[in-house]
């Protein structure tokens, strides 16, 4: 039997534009929008729509963006939408009272093969931790993150070199496939959701914060090199530079390349040579490229020499 789908889509940033605009493109029905409420950012603090509130507008779709999901007022009017499926790409955990709402249930867009990458930050795990594959799954929500019954994978390879930005810019469009694909399952009545193996020792996607963002100079190369680009461009990996007697300073890291080898400096030592700069670490060192100094904006290394001087005896600390 055919289901005739009505979709509430739920989503917020770039990574669900796509998403959302492949549905549309393949003809489906969204009643309706919910996303983030505009929010001040940015130096002038000025007030945002989202990306998925922006390109809604565009199109003339309804859109709803409750700060409480739970509010009773929110609750009916996305009942009044009449949805009988619901789509959540990089929204917020749903309360039960929402996800089980639509007759055909609510299903999430992961960038991860799950159960591995449960979690804030699938895209940046998976490079940091020096894996060569991840991939997109959708999933029928439940009570729990990123724990439902798994209903389509696809699996995307990570190149040596690549970044969070470009390995989110796969995803999304493999995501953005893959969501059509979950919907054509649905609406020909052809799903069968597999439940996740209760695994031990998964790999988790762990919220990102200063603490876990900051290069540790006694790491290996590779793990250093892994988190600088598993962080670039966004919210990227830092560390405090010692240059001379003044204050450590707070250094951002977008772009690096690695060379393994024998220093002959203790770890974290700078070397300037022939406008390169290149920071030891304990089995080679990581050469920069792009980095971001307090107050000024990110530049290549070349730019950073012709303005900034580096003392003897500086270090990444």
């Amino acid at each position: 039997m055919k289901n005739k789908l009505r979709i509430v889509f739920m989503g917020t940033p770039d990574f669900a534009v796509g998403t959302l605009q492949n549905i549309l493109e393949n003809g489906y029905e969204v009643v309706g929008l919910i996303t983030a409420p505009d929010r001040p950012a940015g130096r002038g603090r000025k007030v945002q729509q989202s990306a998925v509130k922006q390109f809604a507008l565009e199109r003339n779709l309804p859109v709803l963006q409750p700060t409480n999901l739970k509010d009773e007022n929110f609750l009916n009017q996305l009942k009044e939408l009449n949805a009988n499926l619901q789509v959540v790409v990089a929204f917020r955990m749903l309360p039960e009272v929402v996800w089980k709402m639509p007759s055909l249930g609510t299903f999430n867009l992961h960038a991860s093969l799950l159960p591995d990458y449960r979690g804030a930050a699938p895209i940046n795990w998976a490079i940091i931790n020096g894996e060569t594959k991840t991939g997109v799954t959708t999933f029928f929500i439940d009570e729990k993150i990123d724990t439902g019954a798994i209903i389509e994978q696809k699996e995307v390879s990570i190149e040596e070199h690549e970044d969070a930005g470009s390995l989110h810019d796969k995803l999304k469009a493999t995501g953005a496939n893959l969501v059509v694909d979950t919907l054509e399952k649905i609406e020909k009545g052809k799903v069968e959701p597999q439940v996740q193996p209760k695994e031990e020792g998964l790999k988790t996607a762990y919220k990102l914060n200063k603490e876990n963002t900051k290069i540790n100079w006694n790491q290996s190369t590779q793990e250093i090199y892994n988190l600088i680009r598993g962080l670039s461009p966004y919210p990227t990996a830092w560390s405090y530079l010692k240059n001379g007697e003044a204050e450590p300073v707070n250094v951002k890291f977008y772009e690096v390349e690695k060379e393994i080898g024998t220093p002959n400096s203790d770890v974290g030592s700078i070397l300037i040579e022939n406008n390169t700069v290149r920071v030891s670490t304990l089995d080679g060192f990581i050469i920069l490229k792009t980095i971001q100094l307090p107050g000024k904006r990110k530049m290549s290394i070349k730019d950073v020499l012709n303005g900034y001087k580096f003392e003897e005896n500086s270090k990444m600390l």
